[in-house]
C-alpha cells in the first residue's frame, strides 16, 4: 500500500483545505525538509500533528519515531530542532478556514448537516457554513455541539427556549454576521469565542450562541486532519500532540482497504 513522501503529503493538503484561494505567503506547505535527499524522498511512514511547537516537541517526535510533523504555527520551530532527518509541513490560514469553525466538511457531518451553504465570506472566501439539521430543542442541538467539541467554554440561550432547525458555523462573530445567520434561519450560532460586539444582535435576535474555544476547534480540526490523512493513505500512522508532554496515537484508517 503506498504511502506519501513529504512533498506528496503538502500537495495533498494544498488541495484538501483550498490553499490556491490564499495569498502564497498563506498556503503552508514545506516549512523544513530533511538534510538529505535520501530523506527527503523517502516515503512518510509516521506522521505527528500539533498546533505549536513547545520544549517537549523533539522528544515527543523521538517517542514517536515521527518522519515528519505538521505543525499548524510552526513560526518559532527553529531550524534543526527536530533533527536533520525529520520533515514539517505546515497550514496555517486555510486549516483554521476548513478544519475548525468555518465552512468545515468534517463538521458539518457530524453535526448533522443536511445542507450545506456558505455563510460570512472574507476577502472572497467562505468564513462559515449554515446547515439544516433535523430539528430539536435548543439545548438538544447545544449537548450535541458539546459532544463533537469535547465541551464549550461558553453559552448563550434565547429566552424563552426555541426549536434548532438550522445551524450556523462561522469562524468570527460580529453584529452583521450574527443578523445574518438568524435571518436565514438559524436557531444556533457555533463559533470559537464569544464577541461583545455582537451581543446586542444576539439578544435582538433570540439566536442561541455556543463558543467551543479557539485552542478547542483546532484541536478538533488536528483531529478532523489526521483522518482526512489516514482516508487518503490508510497505512500511514498518524499520531496527534493531545498534550504539550504527550502524543495521542491516532491509528490507521481501515477506509479503502481491501
Amino acid at each position: 500500500m503506498s504511502l506519501p513522501t513529504l512533498d506528496a503529503l503538502a500537495a495533498f493538503l494544498h488541495d484538501a483545505l483550498g490553499a490556491d484561494a490564499y495569498p502564497p505567503e498563506e498556503r503552508g506547505g514545506v516549512f523544513h525538509a530533511p538534510a538529505t535527499r535520501v530523506a527527503a524522498g523517502r516515503p512518510l511512514t509516521r506522521l505527528g500533528l500539533a498546533l505549536d511547537p513547545w520544549p517537549g516537541l523533539r522528544a515527543w517526535a523521538a517517542r514517536g519515531a515521527f518522519d515528519a510533523v505538521f505543525l499548524h504555527r510552526p513560526w518559532r520551530l527553529a531550524q534543526g530542532t527536530l533533527g536533520p532527518e525529520v520533515g514539517v509541513v505546515y497550514a496555517h490560514l486555510p486549516f483554521d478556514e476548513h478544519l475548525t469553525t468555518g465552512d468545515n466538511a468534517p463538521l458539518a457531518a457530524a453535526l448533522g448537516f443536511r445542507t450545506r451553504e456558505v455563510l460570512g465570506r472574507k476577502q472572497g472566501r467562505p468564513i462559515g457554513m449554515l446547515g439544516d439539521v433535523s430539528p430539536r430543542p435548543v439545548a438538544d442541538a447545544l449537548a450535541l455541539v458539546t459532544r463533537v467539541f469535547g465541551g464549550v467554554e461558553a453559552v448563550v440561550l434565547p429566552a424563552p427556549a426555541r426549536t434548532v432547525a438550522q445551524v450556523a458555523v462561522v469562524g468570527a462573530m460580529n453584529d452583521a454576521l450574527v443578523r445574518e445567520a438568524a435571518a436565514r434561519g438559524a436557531g444556533l450560532y457555533v463559533t470559537g469565542q464569544l464577541r461583545a460586539a455582537a451581543r446586542a444582535a444576539v439578544d435582538e435576535t433570540g439566536i442561541a450562541v455556543a463558543a467551543v474555544g479557539h485552542e478547542e476547534s483546532e484541536r478538533w480540526g488536528l483531529g478532523a486532519l489526521a483522518d482526512l490523512v489516514g482516508s487518503r493513505w490508510p497505512a500511514l500512522q498518524v499520531a496527534i500532540a493531545d498534550a504539550p508532554a504527550a502524543g495521542l496515537l491516532h491509528p490507521p484508517s481501515t477506509a479503502d482497504q481491501p
